[in-house]
């Protein structure tokens, strides 16, 4: 399944995706958080778009999307997990996990604007797949890990490169601001998916391709990251793991190109659609 989440920002309502069009979903009666994937609500919806789908009203076109997911309790990023990523940034390969957070106030929908910080001066780009996890998991083992999984999503992993790196602490504060984290268009189900370690994922800026690699570069894979973070913490159902970025960010490039007002950034991983953003300076 093709979950999406629709309309005015704080008023989205649940909606499928299917080959038909989109279709709306509220009459199911729950919107798309941790209750409802904690509940088993990926098969209870199954279930009740089988009886109930030939009645639902189809989504317009030009419809707002907002996240797929409601703001879950964590969005939880892996840095340097290409090899190509942590040449160009001039770090070394990690050899294990780096770990950080994005605050969940940066979640936005996937075609909302980018909003450069105040005083921003090196804003950047970073195409990223992101897993979404579909029940409470503490000490995972790998080989179990991906029972844990609800789907997949693309995400931009917006970041202010000199508030990461320049200004002390940790990189959250570099992750954070408010738009950071366009989610979707969808949260794809992980049986769509049939190999989340061969998947194109790219970006462009202003339609120069900027990022085209492939999640069979990714350093630690999907299994792995489930089961070490949840070492760490415990994961509750919608919480998104960002797993990084492959080479092709401003901030590796000579000379840097940072994200000016009214460059357009667009995306995609293939099998979880495309979205777009237009940077727009704070006011």
């Amino acid at each position: 399944m093709k979950l999406i989440r629709f309309g005015l920002p704080g008023e989205e309502k649940p909606g499928l995706v299917t080959a038909e069009g989109s279709f709306d979903v509220s009459a199911f009666g729950e919107d798309f958080g941790e209750q409802f994937l904690a509940t088993n609500g990926l098969e209870r919806l199954a279930q009740w778009w089988a009886a109930n789908g030939k009645t639902a009203p189809r989504i317009p076109d030009n419809v707002r999307l907002g996240s797929p997911i409601q703001r879950p309790s964590k969005i939880i990023c892996i840095g340097l997990n290409y090899a190509d990523h942590a040449k160009e940034s001039n770090m070394q390969v990690p050899a294990e996990p780096i770990i950080f957070f994005k605050s969940t106030t940066s979640l936005v929908g996937p075609n909302d604007d980018l909003v450069i910080p105040k005083n921003s001066k090196k804003t950047d780009w970073e195409v990223e797949l992101a897993v979404v996890i579909g029940k409470k998991a503490t000490y995972v083992e790998e080989k179990d890990a991906m029972d844990y999984v609800a789907g997949y999503a693309l995400h931009n992993d917006y970041s202010e490169r000199e508030f990461q790196l320049e200004r002390n602490g940790q990189w959250v504060k570099g992750k954070s601001a408010d738009t950071f984290a366009p989610l979707g268009p969808w949260l794809v189900t992980k049986d769509e998916i049939k190999d989340v370690n061969n998947l194109r994922i790219w970006l462009s800026r202003n339609g120069k391709m900027m990022q085209d690699g492939t999640t069979a570069n990714l350093i630690f894979k999907v299994p792995y990251l489930v089961s070490y973070l949840s070492g760490f913490m415990t994961l509750l159902p919608g919480d998104v793991i960002s797993t990084g970025t492959p080479a092709g960010v401003g901030l590796g490039m000579n000379p840097q190109v940072y994200i000016q007002e009214g460059d357009v950034m667009e995306l995609g991983i293939d099998g979880l659609g495309t979205s777009k953003q237009k940077a727009v300076a704070w006011k």
